[in-house]
């Protein structure tokens, strides 16, 4: 009566926990935090939270902003004092390698900042609640539009001090927004790998960010010297695709890179 028993409840147990058929019970399904499903417009939340955040963060820490605008207000002081000594205003050559010379060293003083500032206990309670890829591109969208207030404030201060020889401005302007957006993706990416290999991370972005910026630093000096003087914009047409395929690159290169660069 013992064994008939027991050997009742093992088997009643067994049916119980199997389906019928004998078929292997299914495995459990997995919860995941970050959920998938319409993954577009999860990540566009994140990454609207994320500008919020920097935005604020920025809004606090107004000494770093005031100190950018501090440093292209006295360099194109500077320049004004160094020219007017002279007699006049710089030739149009030399006012658009300056400017531009003034706001890549703008760039990379905005841009270190950003993952420099993050401690590795921030990014790891980011990495919990958000995906890395609305992180690089929270930085590179808020990093465009900061080199974008820079770079048309850097325009104005200029224009005041040492004359406007612009001739074409639409190109021009054009040509400083696909400059601030180049900078600040090229820039946000390797400020990222420097703020994960540690030490002196502004040394490392400098050494690391110097060679990707020169190739496209001579494209956009080659189109703002076309329109400052008044050429026809069929000659600038390539350089312009050439800009916008490396900014396309780069934003995408650091979209798929990025995750494994924020686990490792």
């Amino acid at each position: 009566m013992l064994l008939i028993g027991f050997s009742s409840t093992f088997f009643g147990r067994r049916q119980a926990g199997s389906p019928a058929g004998g078929q292997s019970p299914r495995p459990a399904q997995v919860v995941s935090l970050r959920p998938e499903t319409n993954p577009l417009p999860v990540l566009l939340r994140e990454i609207s939270t994320l500008l919020a955040k920097d935005f604020r963060l920025e809004w606090r820490q107004r000494a770093a902003l005031g100190g950018l605008v501090l440093y292209v207000g006295s360099t194109v002081f500077v320049c004004f004092l160094s020219f007017s000594l002279r007699g006049g205003q710089p030739p149009p050559p030399a006012w658009n390698a300056l400017f531009w010379v003034i706001l890549l060293f703008a760039a990379v003083n905005a841009v270190a900042k950003g993952f420099m500032q993050e401690s590795p206990g921030q990014r790891l309670y980011y990495y919990t609640l958000v995906r890395p890829q609305a992180i690089i591109l929270a930085k590179m969208l808020y990093n465009t539009l900061l080199l974008l207030g820079v770079a048309l404030l850097g325009l104005l201060l200029y224009s005041v001090f040492l004359g406007n020889p612009v001739q074409d401005p639409a190109l021009f302007v054009a040509n400083l927004a696909l400059g601030a957006v180049g900078f600040a993706t090229t820039l946000t990416l390797v400020s990222g790998i420097a703020a994960k290999a540690g030490g002196n991370g502004a040394t490392l972005m400098a050494v690391l960010g110097f060679p990707v910026m020169i190739p496209m630093l001579l494209l956009l000096i080659k189109v703002s010297k076309n329109a400052l003087d008044g050429l026809d914009r069929s000659v600038s047409q390539q350089s312009i695709i050439t800009l916008l395929a490396l900014n396309v690159i780069v934003a995408a290169v650091s979209y798929l890179l990025f995750p494994f660069l924020w686990r490792g």
